[in-house]
């Protein structure tokens, strides 16, 4: 597995990320995830109409997938929109380690990765432009440091941690957000593939809710 790339352009970093989200069709969100994900659009529309900063905390059991994916593209697409005062997070239950497939799914999609700690559960600093600072990934518990313990909101990105966590201390808000497992495809002929489907459904899903916020 590569975890260190060869050293690219940030301008080629741009390009890959800005395609994807270019092509991003937002008319492929089902109307059962719809309603899903409206609640939660209108929770940060409230937000940003405050003029308060908004701190959201993507969580599922192991923290080594679905809830990296999300923590991420919610960062780069709320960046594409030009929204800064939100500052994206995620967690687990039982903390474990960042998938490899979920590393080389982001290398494909035109993310720089860089390995700040080699221990069982490394440290990686994910950069998606040259002006905007890494994203810090690592498997944790949802009230690890550096997330906030308190004024947050608590997205549950699996069934599993939303059944294991009724209540998420510290939460001024949560929201079901529940994506299937792409663990099920690893060592499979599909798992390059089915990652990838994952990794842009969680992106196309974040790009409605941010399509429709308005700024003031």
């Amino acid at each position: 597995m590569l975890i260190n790339i060869e050293k690219i352009m940030d301008s080629e970093l741009f390009v890959k990320i800005d395609n994807i989200i270019n092509n991003i069709n937002i008319q492929s969100v089902l109307s059962s995830r719809r309603l899903l994900l409206n609640p939660f659009f209108e929770f940060i529309q409230k937000k940003i109409n405050s003029k308060k900063e908004i701190s959201l905390i993507f969580i599922c059991t192991h923290n080594s997938r679905r809830s990296h994916l999300c923590q991420i593209w919610t960062q780069v697409i709320a960046s594409h929109f030009k929204i800064d005062n939100i500052n994206c997070y995620s967690g687990g239950t039982t903390p474990t380690r960042v998938s490899p497939n979920v590393l080389k799914n982001l290398q494909d999609c035109g993310f720089l990765i860089e390995t700040e700690s080699k221990n069982y559960n490394p440290i990686y600093n994910i950069k998606f432009s040259s002006t905007q600072k890494s994203i810090k990934c690592f498997s944790k518990t949802y009230d690890h440091k550096p997330n906030p313990i308190n004024k947050f909101t608590a997205i549950m990105n699996c069934t599993s941690a939303d059944k294991q966590c009724p209540f998420i201390s510290g939460a001024e808000a949560r929201f079901p957000l529940p994506y299937g497992d792409p663990k099920i495809y690893d060592n499979t002929a599909f798992q390059q593939k089915q990652y990838m489907k994952t990794s842009i459904e969680i992106a196309t899903e974040i790009y409605y809710v941010f399509s429709m916020i308005k700024l003031f």
